[in-house]
Order: C-alpha cells, then structure tokens, then sequence
C-alpha cells in the first residue's frame, strides 16, 4: 500500500522542492542585491544561476524542473496587471505625453524585432530559434505569447527575455548615468522599452515616475506585439 502511495507522491515533492529553492534563491538574491546593490547580484541574474548549477549538479532535466515550478509563470500575468495602478496614478502625464510614447513605443519595438532578426541571421540562427529570438524585447507572458503564435518556442523564448531584460537594464542604467536625459518620462520610457520587466524594476529605483512611466510602456508595447503576431497569422 505504502509502496504504491510513494510513487504518486514522488512529483508533488519535487514540484515542491523545486518552487521552494527557486523563491528561497530570489530571495537570497534580493536581499544581497538591496544590500550591496552590485549588477551581478541582481535577482533576475543571481537565482537564476544559482538554480541552473544546483539542476546541473543534480543531473535535473528542465522538463522536470518546470513540471514543478511551472506554477510560478502562470503568476506573471497578474503580476504585469498589477501595474496598472501606479499607471492610473500617473494618468495626468500619460495623457500629456502620450504622443511621445506612442512614437517611441512604435520605434522601440521595431528596432527590437530588427535587431532580433538580423542577430539570428549573424549567429546563423533559423527556423523555430529565430522566430523565438524576435520576441525577446517584450514581458515574459506577452512574449511567450508572441512566441507561439508565430512558430517559435514560448520556454526558450522566456529565457531570451530573461536575458535581454537583465542585460538591458544594466546597459539602460549606465546610459542614464552620461547622457544628459533628465526627464524622468525619457529615463522611464528607455528603461521600459529596452528592458521590459528588468528595466521597470530598474526605474522605479530612480523614482515613481520613471517606474510607472516604464510599466506603462512595457505593457502597451506587449499588447501590440500579441495584436501585431494575431494580425499576422490571419494575412
């Protein structure tokens, strides 16, 4: 009895050892990161490469992996939500400025999908890899979206996105710190539009404003690439 019971409960444990050592890595990183504030602590860099060596020192297959921590992505969509509210609050500037926005945003997103396509022709990327390269500029649960809807892969999709984000941030905030853009409507725009998630973290350090402002145009540039991929599997 006992012996048949054990079998069943054997994925339920390693779902929850994995969703476990993930939160307890993130955790880690925040908090070393808040103390020390050094780029490569930053949670989004550390506790992913905290798990990727304890999966490999385990001989973990990443199917594994998600089958029990998988749960947590679902949780990025009312995450990204979530900003809604700071955006409400800013909705005064919104409204002043939304044609600078709106501009920018449109620019953002195709110099992004152009860099992404001409990355894969470098690196001789095709196929299903290169259809998932083109999204990485977006939020994880818009890009995973994108992904899918034009052939690419949603889970190497993630990790583009992940690593874009990262790297964006750090690159957008050692711009901020020698180009003369006071304006903390540009110094949120360049940090959302370059670096999505990462980057709005990133802003919200500089101040409210550059956080919602970051937010905002995360979101709307997700929504018009779920939009813009929906349109292009009709035509």
């Amino acid at each position: 009895m006992v012996a048949s019971v054990l079998p069943g409960m054997r994925p339920l444990a390693d779902g929850l050892l994995w969703s476990a050592l993930t939160i307890v890595f993130y955790v880690i990183a925040k908090r070393l990161y808040t103390r020390y504030a050094r780029w490569w602590l930053t949670p989004l860099a550390l506790a992913p490469a905290l798990l990727i060596a304890v999966v490999l020192a385990a001989h973990v297959s990443y199917q594994d992996y998600i089958q029990g921590a998988g749960w947590m992505v679902s949780l990025l969509g009312p995450a990204t939500v979530a900003f809604a509210v700071p955006i409400y609050e800013q909705r005064t500037l919104v409204r002043r400025h939304w044609p600078v926005l709106l501009i920018g945003m449109v620019a953002g997103s195709a110099t992004a999908i152009a860099t992404g396509w001409g990355l894969a022709t470098l690196l001789g990327l095709d196929g299903a890899l290169r259809l998932s390269l083109l999204p990485r500029s977006i939020s994880t649960p818009f890009a995973m979206e994108v992904s899918g809807d034009i052939g690419g892969i949603p889970d190497l999709t993630a990790i583009f996105v992940v690593v874009t984000g990262v790297l964006g941030a750090i690159i957008g905030q050692s711009m901020l710190s020698w180009l003369p853009i006071r304006s903390s409507l540009a110094r949120g725009a360049l940090l959302g539009v370059g670096a999505h998630g990462a980057g709005t973290a990133k802003a919200y350090e500089l101040g409210r404003e550059e956080g919602s402002i970051a937010g905002l145009v995360m979101v709307l540039i997700g929504l018009m690439n779920v939009l813009g991929a929906t349109v292009l599997m009709y035509l």
